[in-house]
């Protein structure tokens, strides 16, 4: 496939568009005044490869809170800013190496002068996210797809008429089929990075099926820069699967492929509980392995021949296989561990 071509644009050391990889963003669900919480759940995040975060600061208790985050953690974090421009600098000043607004609920442009003065000053981005759910009522119409990129490419035109052009645009609705639309429309419509993502997509189950779709068939069309997967879960299930729908595509090639059967009678290990863990251990790896996890000896080792390494579960025992081949059998209680070390030592 090939991508689209856009402009590129920095959020600290991650760049965004141009010919830089798609990058994996969430959002924490944390009130950002829970100083303590807020920072576990980022680190969380990092530890299953989050590229970009995003807090949201409804007020300047939680600005404020920001500005500690940031010190304490040394990453560059959004700020998700709503209905004030005052949060919005007051973001800028604790440190926000990145804004989110929604045109939606930030509806006087005349306040967008000096923050776009501000932002280009201090090289920052902005990212324009507008919501079918909180869309402008004066772009309603027939055509809710053409209606949301109106309003995001408005926004974003006066931004870039105080000659700011770091602009990232988001156009999510949780409908599937009229966010597709509405990001092809944008797509042709200007050079700016996308950040795609179906908003309000659900619980874990039907939030994934909807943003492999929604974010999937963009991806394939060469559209998109940076995706966020949102779903009603543990936010490490966003990045999760983010991750995964990039390497799917065959736009992640350095990363871990955890393969597993959907087992039967034969089994003998938990293989869903064992391949989760492989999967979100292995997470932030940036090189291309494929690991197998397979329920039984009967299939699992002749199924394991192509991987790099793999388990084929016994009752008591199972056997690892590495480079396809018998490495050794080993207790059940013993299989992580085992595979751990093992991984270790195929990525020296």
């Amino acid at each position: 496939m090939v991508r689209r071509k856009s402009k590129q644009v920095s959020v600290g050391d991650i760049k965004i568009g141009g010919n830089a990889p798609i990058s994996v963003q969430s959002m924490l669900n944390t009130k950002t005044v829970d100083i303590e919480g807020s920072i576990k759940q980022i680190e969380q995040l990092r530890s299953v490869g989050c590229d970009l975060i995003r807090l949201a600061v409804p007020d300047e208790a939680s600005c404020a809170a920001f500005g500690e985050i940031v010190r304490r953690t040394g990453l560059p974090l959004i700020a998700d800013v709503h209905y004030s421009y005052k949060l919005a600098h007051l973001a800028l000043d604790n440190g926000a190496k990145k804004l989110r607004i929604n045109p939606g609920n930030m509806l006087d442009f005349s306040e967008i002068k000096p923050l776009a003065n501000r932002l280009k000053d201090m090289n920052i981005p902005v990212r324009v996210g507008v919501n079918g759910g909180s869309l402008d009522p004066k772009f309603k119409g027939e055509n809710p797809a053409v209606a949301l990129v109106e309003s995001a490419l408005e926004c974003a035109n006066v931004f870039e008429s105080q000659g700011m052009s770091d602009i990232v645009i988001a156009i999510k609705a949780s409908d599937t089929a009229v966010n597709i639309d509405a990001n092809r429309i944008l797509s042709l419509a200007c050079d700016y990075p996308i950040h795609i993502g179906v908003t309000e997509a659900g619980t874990l189950r039907t939030g994934l099926i909807k943003s492999a779709i929604g974010i999937g068939t963009l991806l394939r069309e060469g559209i998109g820069d940076t995706i966020r997967v949102s779903l009603s879960a543990n936010v490490k299930e966003e990045v999760l699967a983010g991750k995964k729908i990039l390497q799917t595509m065959g736009l992640r090639k350095n990363a871990v492929e955890v393969i597993s059967c959907p087992t039967c009678a034969r089994t003998e290990i938990n293989v869903e509980e064992l391949a989760n863990k492989i999967e979100e251990m292995t997470a932030s790896i940036d090189k291309p392995l494929k690991i197998s996890v397979l329920g039984c000896p009967l299939n699992g080792i002749g199924e394991g021949e192509n991987s790099d390494l793999g388990i084929a579960g016994g009752k008591d025992k199972s056997v690892i296989l590495v480079d396809g081949r018998i490495y050794k059998t080993v207790d059940n209680s013993e299989l992580l561990e085992q595979l751990s070390r093992l991984i270790t030592i195929k990525l020296r």
